[in-house]
């Protein structure tokens, strides 16, 4: 609070006080209202008795617009209105969505910890999906100070367990809150700072209740104001601000675009604002599902640190195998419908995991050759000798003892993708040309790229980096014929056909037609549906798979995105921009 605040906040606790001894009903003297508090939050977001509830809309999540280009901001105000429209819908859609899966899914477990206890376990888990079993009969224990990495094969439920976490369909006390950053934040009029400050439920509520307090009269308003500015206080209001900004500045806002609407962001940024707002309100548990989607190399960084730092419980799905090892200090695995615990980073994962693999294997093979030989022992002594048949019917109880106490299972590799490119045939070169390639949005918008010279032929694979607003995603465009150079010439070879992922390509996907549909009715030359599910097999989609509509997991959608555009063309050149983000686990 301002120092003028600080003296009304003292004058009040005076007023209060003398009221307490006269007993007499007085206006209290310089009482702040609601708009003289709105800087405020508690350094961890609130005590551990105090729960931040969450609406949906309160609740972000992954990545779902079409920016009209890769910088801070969207295109002119026309532009704007309409895409704010279409992300609005596009967004309502989604939690209407949301809403009927988890009427599909089904949650069973025990709560095994205190009620009142900070650290929560769960005992015999079971959560299903339209009747596919994501885990059985599992633990899951969740403890204060630790940060864990979640894994696991792709598809196998790692992002339906945290929106289990988040819709408490677990009995998690209600003293946990928590917060799943899962989508982006809406568009709306209101700023980026504005909408960072807004998460912090309880500090808003104690600045509505100040201000209405403020304007009574009677003694025992004056007193409660009394408690609502030491709640304030208490909670570090004065700090608030500062502390959302420094969020903001973080990951890559500057000061002049904390004061912009959110509805002129694009799609990234607002992903990022609805990080800051995770990170600001600080909750008991904390639920990140890829947060480093969208960030360059400086905001990753920036947000590792940060989160090395977080004092409650985080729970984090990752693919990026350096953050894991920057931040987790335990892994959970997901695999096989069960819930295994490793302690340390990623790393420290990987390690204990092959030495445990390598003694499964070590142990199977023991069995199996003791087995095998008992086995053999007893078919050929079983009807010798009355000395041999008892040494036989004495192996044949061994045996039905090991195979009745369990015997080790077999190391079951993880399935690996392999991507099949298709044969482009020779192009002789100059396949593309970019020659003084001058680029800008607008007549009066800034230059993204002056006097631009490059080359590119079959045989070359480019990497393109840069900060985010870069523009490079516009070059991809410039190259794709996606958009015309301001100035300057981009020659194509005329047998070259470009196909193009980026991170919206989904929304060009139809929900309501299955994988092999959608593919036949956009590559028609395939006229046999048995050859369009042999390529569709080769990026992992299984049979059933290929037949769903509506029900593909979010990754598998990704690898039908690749199929369905860049890699589903032959003859030349694939452009990616954030190709790996959710191919690869």
């Amino acid at each position: 609070m301002p120092s003028a605040d600080k003296k009304k906040k003292a004058l009040a606790k005076k007023e209060a006080e003398k009221r307490r001894n006269q007993k007499k009903p007085a206006r209290s003297a310089g009482a702040a209202t609601a708009g003289d508090l709105a800087n405020g939050t508690d350094e961890d977001g609130q005590t551990e008795e105090t729960a931040t509830s969450h609406t949906d809309d309160e609740i972000p999540g992954r990545q779902r617009t079409t920016s009209v280009r890769d910088d801070d901001f969207v295109g002119s105000d026309d532009e704007d209105e309409e895409v704010h429209k279409s992300l609005v819908e596009t967004l309502e859609c989604l939690d209407l969505i949301s809403d009927r899966v988890a009427q599909h899914r089904s949650v069973t477990s025990v709560l095994a910890s205190h009620p009142e206890a900070r650290d929560t376990q769960f005992t015999n888990l079971t959560v299903t999906f339209h009747g596919k079993e994501l885990l059985s009969d599992t633990r899951l224990e969740l403890n204060v100070g630790r940060r864990y990495g979640l894994i696991g094969p792709n598809g196998c439920g790692k992002s339906t367990l945290l929106a289990v976490m988040a819709n408490r369909e677990l009995p998690i006390p209600n003293h946990i809150d928590i917060f799943l950053l899962q989508r982006e934040m809406v568009p709306s009029d209101k700023t980026a700072l504005q909408c960072v400050m807004e998460v912090d439920e309880e500090r808003q509520r104690l600045e509505r209740e100040a201000g209405e307090l403020a304007a009574r009269e009677d003694a025992e308003s004056s007193e409660r104001l009394v408690e609502v500015y030491e709640r304030l206080e208490h909670l570090d209001a004065d700090k608030a601000e500062a502390k959302a900004a420094m969020l903001l500045h973080g990951l890559g806002f500057t000061k002049e675009m904390q004061q912009k609407q959110v509805k002129h962001f694009s799609g990234g940024w607002r992903m990022r604002i609805a990080l800051a707002r995770a990170l600001f309100v600080r909750p008991a548990l904390l639920l990140l599902d890829e947060p480093t989607n969208h960030l360059d190399l400086n905001a990753c960084v920036w947000l590792e640190r940060e989160l090395v730092n977080y004092p409650r419980c985080l729970v984090i799905i990752s693919h990026s195998q350096d953050f894991l090892n920057g931040v987790c200090t335990n892994i959970v695995l997901m695999h096989r419908h069960k819930l295994s615990y490793f302690s340390g980073n990623y790393d420290q994962y990987v390690r204990t995991r092959v030495e445990l693999e390598e003694n499964q294997m070590k142990r199977y093979k023991w069995e199996q050759d003791q087995i095998s030989s008992m086995k053999d022992y007893i078919a050929r002594f079983g009807h010798g000798s009355k000395k041999l048949a008892r040494q036989a019917q004495s192996k044949e109880k061994v045996l039905q003892k090991m195979l009745s106490g369990g015997l080790a299972e077999r190391v079951q590799t993880d399935k690996t993708l392999t991507f099949y490119f298709p044969d482009p045939g020779i192009i002789p070169p100059p396949v593309i040309q970019v020659q003084q390639v001058s680029f800008r949005y607008a007549p009066g918008k800034p230059w993204i790229y002056r006097n631009l010279d490059l080359a590119i032929d079959l045989d070359r694979r480019v990497a393109l980096v840069g900060p985010n607003g870069a523009g490079k995603s516009t070059l991809l465009k410039l190259i794709a014929a996606e958009l015309d150079p301001t100035d300057g010439l981009i020659r194509r070879h005329s047998h070259l056909r470009i196909g193009r992922y980026h991170q919206h390509l989904h929304e060009m996907l139809d929900i309501n037609l299955s994988a092999v549909d959608w593919m036949m009715k956009s590559f028609p030359e395939i006229k046999e549906r048995d050859d369009m599910r042999k390529i569709l097999g080769r990026y992992g989609l299984s049979g059933a798979q290929q037949s769903v509509a509506k029900g593909l997991d979010r990754i598998l959608v990704r690898r039908f995105e690749y199929i369905s555009n860049p890699l589903g063309c032959t003859g030349g050149c694939i452009l990616l921009a954030m190709s790996t983000r959710w191919v690869f686990g």
